[in-house]
Parts: structure tokens; sequence; C-alpha cells
């Protein structure tokens, strides 16, 4: 077997598909990729046990067709160092033996048969799958919006993803940790179906690192897994089991005052402050009046404080209320407008976070539970 092809988008395919190998396998044979020699086109797959992502490459000069497993670290540090070049593959059909050459060099590898490698089966669902198109800008702003607010405990599994809550008329993200909850609505695509499903946190993190925001993203859904295909690549992954929290009855439908204020600088003002914080609870204290916010931490333990007083707009009466820094800070640094919208009720009831002015076609909502404050 022998064919040609060129570094630059090998290492792409390469690099991209590495995202999906873990570290440690309980199959050796997934430390390795497969790669499917068919025709003009390499092919090169990646797995643990619940994802699949497959790349394709051209290639040149191919003499056969042929699947072959090489070890997917090595050959990514390889790809990395190697120039800008086109790199001649020959193999052994009968030991196996791999030789990589390019005009500087060559270097030899051990490949494993193809046939050795394990066929994805993340669903027994004998059910026709719900298919539709979405934009790749859709998806990763789905994404890029909710997936910090992914819940990490254990005992709530179905919390560990982000949900995608499809309808006929538009995408909805959700994701939360029961501290803080976030929920996207892009109205910009129609699915053209009604379903629900939990992407966990490990393929939602490699789709945005693997699909590009001109992209258009073909969605093939069945009960228990996704197959994603863009025009280069082919992601496979499982979904979470379990039924997701039913946001919609925690999201307040209208709050009584109405808070307002330039997010760059109320994000500065909470980070420098942040410095101060007690370490055991990050808690920020805020006294809200009708024309200033005025920010407050203290660590009794070390004998330090902040305060900084910010410009805002209220329209209720003097509140204090506190909010977790960390939290905060991740909320003022994905919403994308200068001006943040904050609606509150009372200081024991969770603040409702919004752009001043939502991107055209879309909802973004951000729910923040309140801490307890003894005193500012």
């Amino acid at each position: 077997m022998r064919f040609t092809i060129s570094r630059k988008p090998f290492y792409t395919a390469v690099s991209a598909v590495s995202k999906v190998i873990n570290a440690k396998n309980s199959l050796s044979i997934l430390d390795n990729f497969l790669c499917t020699l068919a025709g003009d086109t390499l092919t090169v797959t990646g797995a643990d046990m619940d994802n699949e992502l497959s790349a394709h490459v051209d290639v040149a000069d191919s003499d056969g067709d042929t699947k072959f497993c090489l070890p997917a670290r090595r050959l990514v540090e390889l790809l990395k160092e190697l120039p800008d070049t086109s790199l001649v593959i020959e193999m052994n059909d009968q030991t196996f033996e791999v030789l990589i050459k390019y005009p500087g060099g060559q270097y030899n590898m051990m490949a494993i048969s193809g046939m050795e490698y394990p066929v994805y089966r993340a669903d027994d669902d004998d059910n026709a799958p719900m298919e539709f198109d979405i934009t790749a800008e859709s998806l990763l702003q789905g994404l890029d919006y909710t997936i910090f607010a992914v819940g990490d405990d254990d005992y709530r599994p179905m919390m560990k993803g982000v949900l995608f809550d499809i309808k006929p008329d538009r995408m909805i993200y959700v994701a939360t940790d029961t501290h803080k909850l976030v929920r996207f609505t892009d109205h910009r695509v129609a699915p053209g179906i009604e379903a629900s499903c939990i992407v966990p946190v490990k393929p939602a993190n490699i789709l945005r690192n693997i699909v590009s925001k001109d992209e258009k993203v073909h969605v093939s859904m069945t009960r228990k897994s996704a197959t994603l295909t863009t025009e280069k690549m082919v992601f496979r992954c499982s979904f979470l089991n379990g039924r997701f929290p039913p946001y919609e009855r925690v999201i307040p439908t209208q709050s009584p005052f109405t808070l307002t204020f330039d997010r760059v600088a109320t994000l500065n003002a909470v980070r420098r402050v942040a410095i101060f914080v007690d370490p055991g609870h990050g808690l920020e204290k805020f006294k809200i009046t009708p024309e200033h916010l005025e920010i407050k931490s203290d660590d009794n333990g070390m004998g330090t404080a902040a305060r900084e007083v910010v410009p805002c707009g209220f329209d209720g009466p003097e509140t204090v209320i506190g909010f977790s820094a960390p939290f905060l800070i991740e909320f003022l640094g994905i919403i994308p407008t200068d001006e943040v919208v904050v609606e509150l009720a009372d200081p024991s009831r969770a603040g409702v976070f919004t752009p001043a002015e939502n991107i055209e076609g879309t909802e973004l909502v951000m729910l923040l539970m309140p801490m307890n404050v003894d005193k500012f």
C-alpha cells in the first residue's frame, strides 16, 4: 500500500480527531487512529467508548484500499514537527511496517490491522432517525453561551451536559448546575422536528473545536445518539440518560425591578473586588441604589476588604444582595453587549441577566441564584 498526502491537511485532521481519544483507554486499540484508505480519500477515525470522530483527507497516487491503525499520540507529534510538504506513506501489507517519507527524512512505525478496531455501536434503536440541518454558527453560539453552566455533580448526572431542546421553528440550548442556569434560544434555524437530548461536556467541547462557523451541519438523531456530518468530518456521540430539569418553571416570567449597568466597567470592578473575597464562599455583596452599584467583599480571617462603586440605573428601592464572584465573572464575560440588564425581585430570588439587546433572532437568558448576606 502506498499513497501521497499533504502534511498540513493531514495534521489538521489527526489533531481534530485526537480530541476524542482518552488519555487512558480500557481498550489499548483505542490509543490508535483507524486509517481507512478508499480511492483518493483517507479517513482518519478516533473513538472512545461513547464517541467517534472521522475526518476525510484527499490523497494522491493511491495504489489500493486498506484499513490500518497507527499510534495516535506519536503520529500527531510527528506531523506537528514536520515541514509543510508532501508525504509519501508506504505500508507492507504482510508485516504492517509503515514508512513515512518526505524530502528531508523518513520515519518507521508499526501499524495494526484495521480489522481489530471496534465498531461504533451507540444505539440499538430500530426506529428511523430524525434528521435536520443546522448552521454551525447557531451550534457554536449555543454551546459557547451554555457550556460553562454545566454541572459536575455525580448525583445529578442529567445536569452534566447541555440540553438540546429542539422545536420545529427554533433551537433551545440549556445548561444548569442548580446555582446558575443559561438558556439560549435561536429562532434563525428551523429544524422542523420536535425532540430533545442531553449532550455530555466532552462531545460538546469537541464540537466547539472541530466545527467552523461558516459550515452547515447535518444531524441524524436517534433515541440514544446523534451523528453530525460536515463536509470534512463525521462525529457520532452518545447522549446522557435521564430527564433534564423543567427549566421553564425556574425562569421568572416577570420581575418588578430592573437594574442596568455597563458590562465592562462592572466586570472589571467585580474582578478587582473578587481578589479580596473569602475563598471559602466567594461572596461579593452588592448595594443597589437608583444611581450607583456599590460592590464590597471582605475576608475577616485575613483582615482584608475591598469596595468599589460603579454607576447604574435601578428602578427599585435600595437593595442589598450577594452573588458568587466567580459565577458573576463568568456571566459578565459571556454576555455579548456593552450594557447588561438584570431583573430582580428580592434578595432571596434569582437575578435574571440578559443583554440589553439580543442578536437578531436570538434570546439569551441567564439566572444566577443569590447568596445570603448578613450585613453589608
